[in-house]
């Protein structure tokens, strides 16, 4: 989406097409939420530079867009002697890295930071740019900011072959032909399959399932950095991190899979969690998990960040590799790719309408939440906008206004999980035991659609049957 949303920039004619029914791929939906450093990043590597590079540009690109940032840092806690011998090692690659702003801390300043933290532990490093984000509203904005720039999209559209004519291309789809100059595949865990209708087969992309815990904020945890343990060859290793609207997070697994469709959590993976993130944190109490879920993030093989053109396929653009620092490195990825734009000769001038650099923060207005104002805020809204009176999620605070607003928009909510993923409704303790009937109806009255066409997430996943019973 970043890369849509960096293109709408200049004076081209843009189409995104899209398998699912929701802007977002599979990973950008389902992570840690966290903004990286790059201080573990694989050093001298394409991913190194894009991350590092990308952290400072989310303090600004936040604000333009209006969505919810916060620097709250990072603890990395070493627990055992052989994690203590490591400590040097990870300074010495963060450096490397060019990321400076790392500290050493003894034991005893680590408990006073996270006096939760295991009586264990033998020191940590303290990384104050970590943060976290809402990676549902990143997406969303950046959507919607490049709608109103005159991106198309395609939802529910799936590519089923690309035909390469020596000047063009013609990709088809379930939807129609779309033709172009150019082709950009950003096809996350389908990289692969897009890059072999164009006889490209010389990698591979297999799904690591990450599967995570959602803890309610009932919990009360006074934790105030995402503590990060150790991290693993294979994996950043499961930690805990608060999240920007006040639940926690722990995860994720690190399960290598063949099924790209895989998603769905398992008792023994959800188990591991909880016995891992104890290491870090022995008061984590699982009673107070609300829900959990799990992401696949693409893995390539060869492996490592690429962004390649192709001399025999000019016009062709493939981003492939990019793994779960994806949503930290995607406004830098973007401007890269505009980058192979400009090699390739294509020519990208600026529209004179969107230029941001001069233009007053933000250039998107979110949707106003109800949850977040004082009273007399509440009763200054529902003055303009009834629909503010009525509540529709308990657990949330979420109003009718909300959810209609988020049908409205442009790319807007279709289902179920895009008014999650807009406004939270849903997401709290009961996970929709209140509102589960009131969304399907308020989506049903806005698309003009029967209750019973109402879905989860698109395709046949429809909320309702048929009917059981009927009244006179």
């Amino acid at each position: 989406m970043a890369v849509a949303y960096e293109l709408s920039r200049y004076e081209l004619s843009v189409t995104v097409v899209d398998r699912l029914n929701d802007v977002g791929g599979d990973a950008s939906r389902s992570n840690s939420a966290i903004i990286h450093t790059g201080f573990d990043a694989p050093p001298s590597t394409l991913e190194s530079s894009l991350v590092v590079h990308a952290n400072p540009m989310f303090d600004r690109l936040c604000r333009e867009l209006d969505i919810p940032f916060r620097r709250t840092g990072a603890v990395l806690v070493a627990v055992t002697e052989e994690e203590e011998e490591e400590i040097p090692e990870i300074l010495d690659k963060a450096h490397e890295n060019g990321v400076f702003d790392l500290y050493y801390l003894p034991a005893r300043k680590v408990r006073e930071m996270e006096p939760l933290i295991t009586p264990k532990v033998r020191c940590g490093l303290y990384i104050p740019r970590e943060s976290i984000i809402d990676p549902f509203l990143l997406v969303i904005a950046m959507a919607e900011i490049a709608v109103k720039n005159g991106v198309e999209f395609y939802r529910e559209c799936e590519v089923k072959n690309i035909v390469y004519n020596g000047r063009s291309f013609t990709t088809e789809t379930t939807k129609g032909k779309v033709k172009s100059k150019i082709v950009i595949n950003a096809a996350g865990l389908n990289t692969d399959k897009i890059s072999n209708f164009l006889g490209i087969d010389d990698f591979k992309v297999t799904p690591r399932r990450g599967q995570f815990h959602v803890i309610d904020r009932s919990a009360e945890l006074p934790i105030r950095h995402i503590i990060l343990p150790v991290p693993t060859k294979i994996s950043k290793g499961k930690l805990i991190t608060p999240t920007i609207h006040g639940n926690w997070l722990i995860g994720p697994t690190a399960e290598d899979l063949s099924d790209k469709s895989l998603s769905n959590t398992t008792r023994n993976g959800l188990d591991e969690i909880i016995s891992d993130v104890k290491k870090l944190i022995p008061a984590i109490d699982k009673n107070y998990v609300i829900t959990q879920y799990a992401g696949l993030r693409p893995v390539r093989e060869p492996g490592g960040y690429h962004i390649r053109t192709f001399k025999n396929i000019p016009g062709f653009i493939e981003l492939s590799g990019i793994r779960s620092t994806g949503i930290t490195s995607s406004p830098a990825v973007a401007v890269f790719t505009c980058r192979k734009l400009k090699e390739m000769g294509i020519p990208l001038k600026h529209r004179e309408a969107v230029c941001t650099v001069s233009t007053p923060l933000p250039i998107r207005k979110g949707i106003v939440m109800f949850r977040e104002l004082n009273n007399l805020e509440r009763a200054e809204l529902i003055e303009r906008d009834p629909l503010y009176g009525r509540i529709v999620c308990r657990c949330e605070t979420v109003t009718e206004s909300e959810v209609v607003q988020s049908i409205k928009r442009n790319p807007g909510a279709h289902d179920l999980d895009g008014i999650k993923r807009r406004v939270r409704a849903g997401l709290g303790r009961c996970q929709g035991g209140f509102c589960g009937m009131h969304i399907p109806k308020i989506l049903a009255r806005e698309l003009n659609i029967p209750l019973n066409r109402v879905t989860k997430k698109g395709g046949g996943s429809f909320f309702l049957n048929g009917e059981t019973k009927r009244f006179e």
